[in-house]
């Protein structure tokens, strides 16, 4: 069996720095899922997103943030749509989420991270990193715009609380949904926030290289104490793998209880292991490899998903 390659999912079947890819894999489960079916709000939804990501849609300067790139957005948006299939496939008896609330759910999956992006109005020495913490709140008001103008407009207010699920500004517990169904959909949300960029098969690359100089942007490898004085939280990109799986741990507990396990119906979907988990702790025993090896075991060149040059 070949080896996954660095820009495809988990199954290595569908190239995830590529928009047409995985809208073309998510319309198939649309359509499987619900024979009646438009595509049209969902393509539509990738096809805009792949010109915020290239910086082409209108009033928005595109992505700078290395981790947080089309590729991520991808990833995770393919996984929602897996997470929901699971769901659909698993359910027995329960209730179906149905087409709506299935195009809701990636909608907000692909907008997830837009707050990362800058807008036009905004000074041209800004990164978008530095919106880290604020980043999901920015992101609601941007999607909640965006489905406005796609006539959505009616579920706008729903996805600005749906997409508090992917971020920590907000407990999940204080994020308000209108119902139970919804609050299904925000817990799969923020799961598949979480699986996909951790069994990225560059994931521990990824951490080094690019997730720590958008900490250093963002101010946030550092803290400042009651006292005043100041705590480094991570000293290098070594050193935030080094504690990798700390937040694996972390991570671990919000899946299995803020999320309430919703990471698991992604099995349903595969029909057998669960992928995801499986990569996931993949990376996270390769970080012990490193810890006793050194980084230069690290060798996998991430994709590079940088906005061409006109």
């Amino acid at each position: 069996m070949s080896a996954q390659r660095n820009d495809f999912d988990v199954s290595d079947q569908v190239k995830t720095t590529d928009c047409g890819s995985v809208n073309r894999e998510i319309d198939r489960i649309f359509v499987e899922l619900y024979p009646n079916a438009s595509t049209r709000l969902l393509d539509r939804a990738f096809s805009d997103v792949d010109r915020l990501y290239r910086g082409d849609f209108p009033g928005y300067r595109g992505c700078d943030t290395p981790y947080h790139d089309i590729q991520h957005v991808l990833d995770v948006t393919l996984a929602m749509a897996r997470l929901i299939d699971g769901y659909e496939r698993s359910r027995r008896g329960a209730a179906s989420l149905g087409q709506d609330l299935f195009e809701l759910g990636v909608i907000t999956a692909l907008l997830h991270d837009c707050g990362y992006i800058c807008h036009e109005t905004e000074e041209r020495d800004r990164h978008g990193a530095e919106f880290t913490l604020i980043h999901v709140s920015r992101g609601a008001k941007f999607l909640s715009e965006y489905l406005s103008t796609a006539g959505l407009g009616h579920v706008a207010h729903i996805a600005a609380e749906l997409i508090h699920f992917t971020g920590y500004e907000r407990r999940v517990q204080a994020i308000q949904v209108p119902g139970l169904a919804y609050r299904l959909l925000g817990n799969m949300l923020g799961s598949a926030d979480i699986i996909a960029q951790m069994s990225d098969r560059c994931y521990l690359e990824k951490c080094r290289d690019r997730l720590y100089p958008e900490f250093v942007a963002a101010g946030i490898t550092e803290k400042r104490n009651a006292d005043g004085t100041r705590e480094v939280v991570f000293a290098s990109g070594e050193d935030l793998l080094r504690k990798t799986p700390d937040f694996y741990q972390g991570a671990t507990k919000r899946l299995r209880e803020d999320l309430a396990g919703g990471f698991a119906y992604a099995a349903h979907h595969f029909g057998g292991p669960n992928l995801y988990i499986e990569g996931v702790e993949k990376n996270i025993r390769f970080v012990e490899k490193v810890k006793q090896n050194g980084p230069a075991v690290l060798r996998r060149q991430p994709p590079d998903t940088r906005p061409r040059e006109e």
